[in-house]
């Protein structure tokens, strides 16, 4: 064997084992939000922490650089595996391993803290937590910028290739034809009924595992449980999303399992011949959410596939408080100025997101104040949204990613609604029947479709790549608005 050959041998089983430990870590982080015992929190901390000191110490292992430097591809694919290795070892060694171990462990305790403080509206019992938390992850983001900006170093861990200046150009572009198509539907006066239940929670359960198996959910490689926050964790042979049920409103629960369901078709339709290597996941987490935003919007709340779950609504419920599928299509896309993102409908969803990315690239800058984020959440939030916060839970407190480090993820949202745009322009094309499948509840075509032009490939091809290979365009908001304004134009007569 060549000094080449091993080289290359050696970097990718060293590839493989980090791989491997990064599952266990999802494992641990999936337990932590389904069926750890609450009483178990510090201790979980601890042991994140220390399993993420192992895989820190891998990725800026220093034997990397000499393999790095003489292995050799093969093929395209083992080029971008190299890449990303080098990638990867790049960030790591600009991050102390101390640090790291402290970000794992505080993301670790914010989460429970969060549960706690969310369900006692407890902001101040929660901001010595957040505090610290911003702290590690200014300290973290300058580590790894070198130099640059901080946030955009933390940014590069979800969506790598853009900037955050680059997504507020994106936004900067968007937000007139969002809000301008708002205010026309809201001043519309168009009155939309909503469901009525009771909805038991074990029959949603049942017709939501159902729903998810027609979008291509594999359960033989994967779970559906349930979470604070809906989530998807794993990849390859072991997939798991969670949900919530709310007996009030059945469609959160079908909703969100649409969504985490298309995170984790992506994850289970990647190259098997990927599995454990770094290419054996999605890309990025712009374009990992434009197979859930496509997965929950485009397709879940099209009229075609509403027609047919308003049948299976009927099935398992009986009166749902609306007469006829026109009616349950309304219903599912009623435009409100609701507090929660999750829950918000396709128009008002990105300015949710939009002010998020405000407020957390001046968190990392140092531009707010930790202690302030409440008051500017709130005061923002009314801007946007003519609307007063009511309680922490809906506000601040609302969902679980500052509270779990995750700052830099919140624009990869709207920025998977620009790419699920341009991907459903393309697949109309190239899908003639689609509108009277997707009426009979058959998903097959649309998502063997999304499995073909971009989920196989995981991350052997660049995030920007995928999306223009898969749709022959380049990646504009142009598709995405122009469909906002088709949907909501006609059921809202605007």
């Amino acid at each position: 064997m060549t000094a080449q050959g091993t080289a290359k041998d050696a970097l990718f089983a060293h590839d493989a084992g980090t791989a491997a430990l990064d599952q266990v870590m999802m494992r641990l982080h999936w337990d932590q939000e389904t069926v750890m015992p609450r009483g178990a929190a510090d201790q979980r901390a601890e042991e994140i922490a220390a399993l993420e000191t192992v895989i820190h110490a891998r990725r800026m292992d220093p034997r990397l650089a000499d393999w790095l430097a003489e292995a050799e591809p093969a093929d395209a694919a083992e080029a971008a595996r190299i890449r990303w290795i080098a990638e990867d070892h790049g960030r790591a060694v600009r991050l102390p391993a101390d640090l790291a171990a402290e970000l794992a462990r505080m993301s670790s305790l914010g989460q429970g803290r969060w549960v706690e403080a969310r369900k006692a509206e407890d902001v101040a019992g929660f901001l010595p937590v957040l505090e610290r938390i911003v702290a590690l992850q200014r300290e973290a983001g300058a580590a790894m910028a070198a130099g640059g900006d901080a946030y955009d170093a933390l940014l590069a861990g979800y969506e790598p290739d853009i900037t955050a200046a680059e997504i507020a150009e994106i936004f900067g572009r968007m937000r007139p034809r969002l809000v301008d198509l708002k205010d026309r539907v809201l001043a519309s006066g168009r009155q939309v009924a909503e469901l009525k239940g009771p909805f038991d929670t074990a029959a949603q359960l049942a017709l939501t595992a159902r729903v998810a198996q027609r979008f291509g959910y594999d359960m033989d490689h994967g779970r559906i449980d349930l979470a604070v926050h809906p989530f998807s964790s794993g990849s390859g042979a072991d997939v798991r999303i969670t949900t919530r049920v709310d007996e009030a409103d059945p469609l959160g629960c079908l909703y969100s399992t649409i969504h985490e369901t298309g995170h984790a078709a992506y994850e289970q339709h990647v190259d098997p011949a990927y599995r454990l290597t770094r290419l054996g996941k999605g890309v990025s987490m712009g374009v990992h959410e434009s197979q859930s935003r496509i997965y929950e919007n485009q397709l879940g709340r099209g009229r075609a596939f509403c027609g047919w779950l308003f049948g299976e609504m009927q099935t398992e419920f009986g009166d749902i408080g609306v007469p006829d599928a026109d009616a349950f299509y309304a219903a599912v896309n009623r435009v409100h100025r609701g507090f929660i993102r999750t829950e918000s409908d396709e128009l008002h969803y990105n300015l949710h997101i939009m002010m998020r990315f405000d407020l957390e690239r001046a968190l990392i800058a140092g531009d707010l104040a930790v202690g302030d984020l409440e008051a500017a959440w709130n005061d923002r939030f009314e801007a946007d949204f003519g609307v007063p916060v009511p309680a922490p839970s809906k506000g601040m407190l609302q969902d679980v990613h500052w509270s779990a480090g995750l700052f830099g993820y919140f624009p990869t949202y709207s920025l998977g609604n620009v790419y699920a745009g341009c991907l459903f322009a393309a697949m109309k094309a190239d899908l003639p029947g689609l509108e009277g499948e997707l009426a009979s509840g058959d998903l097959g075509p649309a998502t063997a479709w999304l499995a073909e032009k971009v989920q196989r490939h995981g991350a052997s091809k660049r995030p920007r790549t995928v999306i223009e290979e898969a749709t022959g365009t380049g990646v504009t908001e142009g598709p995405l608005l122009d469909y906002l304004e088709a949907k909501f134009g006609a059921l809202y007569g605007v």
